[in-house]
Protein backbone atom coordinates (compact mmCIF):
# COMPACT_ATOMS: atom_id res chain seq x y z
CA UNK A 1 0.00 0.00 0.00
CA UNK A 2 1.54 3.42 -1.02
CA UNK A 3 1.38 5.82 1.91
CA UNK A 4 0.26 9.34 1.85
CA UNK A 5 1.49 12.75 4.05
CA UNK A 6 -1.67 15.26 3.77
CA UNK A 7 -0.45 18.71 5.45
CA UNK A 8 -3.46 20.85 5.98
CA UNK A 9 -5.54 17.67 6.45
CA UNK A 10 -8.01 19.52 8.54
CA UNK A 11 -8.76 22.73 5.83
CA UNK A 12 -11.50 22.75 3.79
CA UNK A 13 -9.43 21.16 1.07
CA UNK A 14 -7.73 18.35 3.66
CA UNK A 15 -10.47 16.84 4.53
CA UNK A 16 -11.85 15.62 1.35
CA UNK A 17 -8.27 15.17 -0.02
CA UNK A 18 -7.71 12.74 2.98
CA UNK A 19 -10.54 10.45 2.39
CA UNK A 20 -10.46 10.48 -1.54
CA UNK A 21 -6.97 9.06 -1.09
CA UNK A 22 -7.79 6.74 1.38
CA UNK A 23 -10.74 5.22 -0.65
CA UNK A 24 -8.37 5.12 -3.15
CA UNK A 25 -6.20 2.86 -1.47
CA UNK A 26 -3.74 5.42 0.24
CA UNK A 27 -2.29 4.81 3.71
CA UNK A 28 -2.82 8.16 4.48
CA UNK A 29 -1.18 10.44 7.45
CA UNK A 30 -3.83 13.36 8.23
CA UNK A 31 -1.40 16.13 9.84
CA UNK A 32 -2.85 18.78 11.13
CA UNK A 33 -1.57 21.57 13.94
CA UNK A 34 -4.63 19.41 16.25
CA UNK A 35 -4.25 16.05 15.25
CA UNK A 36 -7.66 16.52 13.88
CA UNK A 37 -9.97 13.62 12.45
CA UNK A 38 -12.85 14.40 9.98
CA UNK A 39 -15.84 12.08 10.74
CA UNK A 40 -16.14 10.76 7.23
CA UNK A 41 -12.13 9.14 6.96
CA UNK A 42 -11.89 5.70 7.25
CA UNK A 43 -10.38 4.39 10.50
CA UNK A 44 -7.53 3.66 9.45
CA UNK A 45 -6.30 7.09 8.40
CA UNK A 46 -3.67 8.22 10.82
CA UNK A 47 -3.86 12.24 12.08
CA UNK A 48 -0.27 13.31 12.93
CA UNK A 49 0.07 16.70 14.85
CA UNK A 50 2.29 18.84 12.67
CA UNK A 51 3.74 22.62 13.01
CA UNK A 52 4.49 23.29 9.28
CA UNK A 53 6.79 25.80 10.68
CA UNK A 54 8.93 23.03 12.56
CA UNK A 55 11.18 21.16 10.65
CA UNK A 56 12.06 18.97 12.88
CA UNK A 57 8.30 18.22 13.31
CA UNK A 58 8.27 17.66 9.59
CA UNK A 59 10.80 15.50 9.55
CA UNK A 60 8.91 13.07 12.33
CA UNK A 61 5.77 13.47 10.11
CA UNK A 62 7.53 11.77 7.07
CA UNK A 63 9.32 9.43 9.09
CA UNK A 64 11.14 6.63 6.85
CA UNK A 65 9.61 8.45 3.58
CA UNK A 66 6.23 8.62 2.09
CA UNK A 67 5.08 7.79 -1.68
CA UNK A 68 2.99 11.12 -1.72
CA UNK A 69 2.98 14.21 0.19
CA UNK A 70 -0.02 16.31 -0.43
CA UNK A 71 0.07 20.07 0.47
CA UNK A 72 -2.79 22.28 1.08
CA UNK A 73 -0.87 24.99 3.25
CA UNK A 74 2.92 25.84 0.85
CA UNK A 75 2.86 29.64 1.21
CA UNK A 76 6.55 30.86 1.83
CA UNK A 77 9.52 30.24 0.58
CA UNK A 78 10.71 28.52 3.48
CA UNK A 79 8.33 25.83 2.86
CA UNK A 80 9.72 25.05 -0.62
CA UNK A 81 13.08 25.16 1.05
CA UNK A 82 11.56 22.26 3.25
CA UNK A 83 11.23 20.22 0.25
CA UNK A 84 14.85 20.64 -1.02
CA UNK A 85 15.55 19.71 2.22
CA UNK A 86 13.35 16.09 2.40
CA UNK A 87 13.05 15.66 -1.58
CA UNK A 88 15.01 12.06 -0.84
CA UNK A 89 12.25 11.43 1.28
CA UNK A 90 9.11 12.03 -0.81
CA UNK A 91 8.60 9.97 -4.04
CA UNK A 92 6.03 13.13 -5.56
CA UNK A 93 4.26 15.61 -4.56
CA UNK A 94 1.00 17.80 -5.34
CA UNK A 95 1.23 21.44 -3.70
CA UNK A 96 -2.50 23.88 -4.31
CA UNK A 97 -1.58 26.73 -5.38
CA UNK A 98 -3.61 29.79 -7.17
CA UNK A 99 -5.03 31.70 -10.07
CA UNK A 100 -3.56 34.37 -8.43
CA UNK A 101 -0.07 34.21 -10.03
CA UNK A 102 -1.58 34.94 -13.43
CA UNK A 103 -0.88 38.67 -15.20
CA UNK A 104 -2.33 39.57 -17.74
CA UNK A 105 -0.60 40.88 -21.07
CA UNK A 106 -0.43 44.76 -19.46
CA UNK A 107 1.06 42.60 -16.33
CA UNK A 108 -1.84 43.53 -14.26
CA UNK A 109 -3.27 41.10 -11.72
CA UNK A 110 -5.00 40.95 -8.69
CA UNK A 111 -2.42 42.40 -6.82
CA UNK A 112 -3.51 45.83 -9.45
CA UNK A 113 -7.29 45.72 -9.42
CA UNK A 114 -7.62 48.07 -6.52
CA UNK A 115 -5.66 50.56 -8.56
CA UNK A 116 -6.82 52.69 -11.36
CA UNK A 117 -7.48 51.07 -14.11
CA UNK A 118 -5.70 48.12 -12.54
CA UNK A 119 -8.64 44.90 -12.99
CA UNK A 120 -6.83 42.21 -15.19
CA UNK A 121 -8.31 40.97 -18.63
CA UNK A 122 -7.45 37.92 -18.94
CA UNK A 123 -7.84 35.40 -22.19
CA UNK A 124 -11.10 33.40 -22.04
CA UNK A 125 -10.10 30.97 -20.68
CA UNK A 126 -6.71 31.82 -19.44
CA UNK A 127 -3.93 29.06 -20.37
CA UNK A 128 -0.95 27.49 -17.70
CA UNK A 129 1.14 29.29 -19.92
CA UNK A 130 -0.41 32.55 -19.22
CA UNK A 131 2.91 35.01 -18.17
CA UNK A 132 2.93 35.16 -14.22
CA UNK A 133 3.48 37.60 -11.48
CA UNK A 134 7.29 38.13 -10.24
CA UNK A 135 8.43 36.27 -7.33
CA UNK A 136 9.02 37.82 -4.11
CA UNK A 137 7.70 38.37 -0.82
CA UNK A 138 5.44 41.14 -1.46
CA UNK A 139 1.96 39.08 -2.03
CA UNK A 140 0.06 36.10 -2.00
CA UNK A 141 0.19 35.71 -5.66
CA UNK A 142 4.27 36.92 -5.69
CA UNK A 143 4.92 34.01 -3.03
CA UNK A 144 2.78 31.35 -4.36
CA UNK A 145 4.51 31.82 -7.93
CA UNK A 146 7.75 31.68 -6.13
CA UNK A 147 7.01 28.46 -4.31
CA UNK A 148 5.93 27.14 -7.70
CA UNK A 149 9.41 28.28 -9.45
CA UNK A 150 11.08 26.54 -6.49
CA UNK A 151 9.35 23.08 -6.66
CA UNK A 152 9.60 23.01 -10.24
CA UNK A 153 13.19 23.33 -10.47
CA UNK A 154 13.49 20.69 -8.51
CA UNK A 155 11.61 18.07 -10.86
CA UNK A 156 14.61 15.82 -11.51
CA UNK A 157 14.42 14.80 -7.92
CA UNK A 158 11.28 15.60 -6.88
CA UNK A 159 8.15 15.22 -9.21
CA UNK A 160 5.60 18.34 -8.26
CA UNK A 161 1.88 18.46 -9.53
CA UNK A 162 1.48 22.31 -8.50
CA UNK A 163 -2.59 23.28 -9.19
CA UNK A 164 -3.81 26.60 -9.76
CA UNK A 165 -6.91 27.02 -7.71
CA UNK A 166 -9.98 29.44 -8.89
CA UNK A 167 -12.15 30.42 -6.17
CA UNK A 168 -12.59 27.61 -3.89
CA UNK A 169 -15.37 26.47 -2.27
CA UNK A 170 -17.08 24.12 0.45
CA UNK A 171 -17.34 23.57 3.99
CA UNK A 172 -14.84 24.81 6.56
CA UNK A 173 -13.46 27.59 4.64
CA UNK A 174 -11.77 29.91 6.41
CA UNK A 175 -13.76 33.32 4.30
CA UNK A 176 -16.63 31.64 2.20
CA UNK A 177 -17.00 33.88 -0.72
CA UNK A 178 -21.23 32.10 -0.43
CA UNK A 179 -21.15 33.85 2.90
CA UNK A 180 -22.12 36.79 0.68
CA UNK A 181 -25.75 35.88 -0.52
CA UNK A 182 -26.19 33.37 2.41
CA UNK A 183 -26.49 36.37 5.50
CA UNK A 184 -28.24 38.40 3.10
CA UNK A 185 -31.33 35.87 2.47
CA UNK A 186 -31.11 35.06 6.44
CA UNK A 187 -31.43 38.72 6.48
CA UNK A 188 -34.41 38.50 4.54
CA UNK A 189 -32.88 40.99 2.04
CA UNK A 190 -35.13 40.58 -1.10
CA UNK A 191 -33.42 43.13 -3.10
CA UNK A 192 -29.61 43.04 -4.02
CA UNK A 193 -27.47 45.19 -6.57
CA UNK A 194 -24.67 43.92 -8.38
CA UNK A 195 -21.87 45.81 -9.95
CA UNK A 196 -20.84 45.32 -13.41
CA UNK A 197 -24.92 44.37 -14.58
CA UNK A 198 -24.36 41.03 -12.30
CA UNK A 199 -22.19 39.66 -15.08
CA UNK A 200 -18.90 39.06 -13.01
CA UNK A 201 -17.31 36.00 -13.21
CA UNK A 202 -14.58 34.39 -10.94
CA UNK A 203 -14.56 30.68 -11.98
CA UNK A 204 -14.92 28.58 -8.84
CA UNK A 205 -14.13 24.80 -7.65
CA UNK A 206 -15.17 22.62 -5.54
CA UNK A 207 -12.98 21.03 -3.00
CA UNK A 208 -14.22 17.68 -4.35
CA UNK A 209 -12.74 18.65 -7.74
CA UNK A 210 -9.44 19.59 -6.61
CA UNK A 211 -9.32 16.28 -4.48
CA UNK A 212 -10.42 14.64 -7.66
CA UNK A 213 -7.21 16.38 -9.39
CA UNK A 214 -5.24 15.61 -6.15
CA UNK A 215 -6.51 11.76 -6.59
CA UNK A 216 -5.40 11.68 -10.51
CA UNK A 217 -1.91 13.55 -9.93
CA UNK A 218 -0.80 11.15 -7.34
CA UNK A 219 -1.32 8.35 -9.59
CA UNK A 220 0.44 10.01 -12.56
CA UNK A 221 3.74 11.67 -10.91
CA UNK A 222 5.10 14.17 -13.15
CA UNK A 223 6.61 17.76 -12.98
CA UNK A 224 3.52 20.42 -14.04
CA UNK A 225 1.30 23.10 -13.53
CA UNK A 226 -2.55 22.76 -13.82
CA UNK A 227 -5.33 25.02 -13.27
CA UNK A 228 -8.35 23.66 -11.05
CA UNK A 229 -11.57 24.66 -11.80
CA UNK A 230 -15.35 23.58 -11.91
CA UNK A 231 -16.69 22.22 -15.16
CA UNK A 232 -19.24 25.93 -15.21
CA UNK A 233 -18.02 29.61 -14.56
CA UNK A 234 -21.50 30.80 -13.29
CA UNK A 235 -21.84 34.87 -13.50
CA UNK A 236 -21.79 36.56 -9.58
CA UNK A 237 -25.76 36.83 -10.48
CA UNK A 238 -26.21 33.06 -11.87
CA UNK A 239 -24.21 32.23 -8.06
CA UNK A 240 -27.05 34.42 -6.34
CA UNK A 241 -29.66 32.61 -8.10
CA UNK A 242 -28.45 29.09 -7.20
CA UNK A 243 -27.96 30.33 -3.59
CA UNK A 244 -31.62 31.18 -3.32
CA UNK A 245 -32.35 27.87 -4.75
CA UNK A 246 -30.72 26.08 -2.42
CA UNK A 247 -32.26 28.02 0.33
CA UNK A 248 -35.87 28.32 -0.77
CA UNK A 249 -35.57 32.19 -1.15
CA UNK A 250 -36.77 34.80 -3.59
CA UNK A 251 -35.05 37.58 -4.64
CA UNK A 252 -34.78 40.61 -7.13
CA UNK A 253 -31.49 41.07 -9.02
CA UNK A 254 -30.91 44.94 -9.44
CA UNK A 255 -28.08 45.22 -12.11
CA UNK A 256 -25.83 47.75 -11.70
CA UNK A 257 -23.74 49.76 -14.78
CA UNK A 258 -19.93 49.82 -14.60
CA UNK A 259 -18.28 49.69 -11.51
CA UNK A 260 -19.88 49.96 -8.09
CA UNK A 261 -19.89 53.63 -6.86
CA UNK A 262 -17.62 54.91 -3.96
CA UNK A 263 -19.66 52.85 -1.24
CA UNK A 264 -19.38 49.63 -1.42
CA UNK A 265 -22.96 48.88 -2.90
CA UNK A 266 -22.97 46.27 -5.52
CA UNK A 267 -19.56 44.71 -4.66
CA UNK A 268 -19.16 40.87 -4.08
CA UNK A 269 -16.72 38.61 -3.54
CA UNK A 270 -16.78 38.00 -6.89
CA UNK A 271 -16.70 41.09 -8.55
CA UNK A 272 -14.56 41.84 -11.63
CA UNK A 273 -14.89 44.10 -14.48
CA UNK A 274 -13.29 41.21 -16.66
CA UNK A 275 -14.08 37.96 -16.67
CA UNK A 276 -11.48 35.13 -14.87
CA UNK A 277 -11.80 31.57 -16.31
CA UNK A 278 -9.84 29.35 -16.20
CA UNK A 279 -8.80 26.40 -18.90
CA UNK A 280 -8.85 22.84 -17.86
CA UNK A 281 -7.78 20.95 -20.99
CA UNK A 282 -4.48 20.54 -19.83
CA UNK A 283 -6.09 19.05 -16.83
CA UNK A 284 -8.42 16.72 -18.81
CA UNK A 285 -5.60 15.65 -21.20
CA UNK A 286 -2.34 14.78 -18.81
CA UNK A 287 -4.34 13.32 -16.01
CA UNK A 288 -7.38 11.74 -17.76
CA UNK A 289 -9.70 14.52 -15.38
CA UNK A 290 -13.24 15.24 -15.45
CA UNK A 291 -15.31 16.99 -12.76
CA UNK A 292 -16.95 15.15 -10.03
CA UNK A 293 -19.41 17.78 -9.24
CA UNK A 294 -20.87 20.92 -11.07
CA UNK A 295 -21.15 24.12 -8.72
CA UNK A 296 -25.16 23.51 -8.37
CA UNK A 297 -24.73 20.65 -6.91
CA UNK A 298 -22.37 20.66 -4.61
CA UNK A 299 -23.63 24.44 -3.24
CA UNK A 300 -25.83 22.56 -0.90
CA UNK A 301 -23.63 21.72 1.59
CA UNK A 302 -21.22 25.23 1.93
CA UNK A 303 -24.59 27.41 2.49
CA UNK A 304 -26.11 24.53 5.21
CA UNK A 305 -22.71 24.75 6.71
CA UNK A 306 -22.09 28.47 6.64
CA UNK A 307 -26.00 28.87 7.97
CA UNK A 308 -25.33 26.80 10.77
CA UNK A 309 -21.93 28.57 11.60
CA UNK A 310 -23.25 31.92 11.38
CA UNK A 311 -27.15 31.05 13.27
CA UNK A 312 -27.75 34.80 14.70
CA UNK A 313 -23.70 35.63 15.79
CA UNK A 314 -22.11 38.60 14.02
CA UNK A 315 -20.14 37.37 10.62
CA UNK A 316 -17.34 39.20 11.87
CA UNK A 317 -16.92 36.81 15.01
CA UNK A 318 -17.54 33.58 12.98
CA UNK A 319 -15.55 34.14 10.01
CA UNK A 320 -13.04 37.12 11.46
CA UNK A 321 -10.49 36.10 8.77
CA UNK A 322 -12.75 37.17 5.82
CA UNK A 323 -13.95 40.35 7.97
CA UNK A 324 -10.29 41.02 7.69
CA UNK A 325 -9.38 40.89 3.75
CA UNK A 326 -13.16 42.20 2.75
CA UNK A 327 -14.07 44.65 5.32
CA UNK A 328 -11.52 46.64 5.41
CA UNK A 329 -12.34 48.79 2.79
CA UNK A 330 -15.71 48.30 2.67
CA UNK A 331 -19.17 46.94 4.31
CA UNK A 332 -19.87 43.97 2.64
CA UNK A 333 -23.54 44.29 3.66
CA UNK A 334 -24.17 47.91 4.37
CA UNK A 335 -27.84 48.04 3.74
CA UNK A 336 -28.71 51.31 4.54
CA UNK A 337 -26.04 52.71 1.82
CA UNK A 338 -27.82 49.66 -0.41
CA UNK A 339 -31.08 51.03 0.36
CA UNK A 340 -29.88 54.80 -0.18
CA UNK A 341 -29.25 53.88 -3.77
CA UNK A 342 -32.36 51.75 -4.29
CA UNK A 343 -33.99 54.87 -3.59
CA UNK A 344 -31.82 57.55 -5.31
CA UNK A 345 -32.61 55.00 -8.86
CA UNK A 346 -36.44 55.42 -8.17
CA UNK A 347 -36.05 58.79 -8.09
CA UNK A 348 -34.11 59.62 -10.72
Amino acid sequence: MKSALVIGATGQIGRVAVRALAEDGWAVRAASRGAGRDERWPQDVRAVRLDREDDAALAGALGDGVDLVVDMVAFTAAHSRQYAEFADRIGSAVVVSSGAVYTDARGRSFDTQDEPDGSPEYPVPIPESQPTVAPGDATYGTRKIGIERDLLAMGDRLPVTLLRAGAIYGPHCRGPRELYFVKRNLDKRRTRVLAHGGRSCFHPVSVHNIAELIRLAAGRPGSRVLNAADPEALTVAEIGAAIDTVMGFESETVPMPGDAPATSVGVTPWSTPHPVVYDMSAAERELGYRAVTSYVDALAETVDWIADRLGDRDWREVFPEMAANYDRSLDLFDYAAEDAWLADRRNS
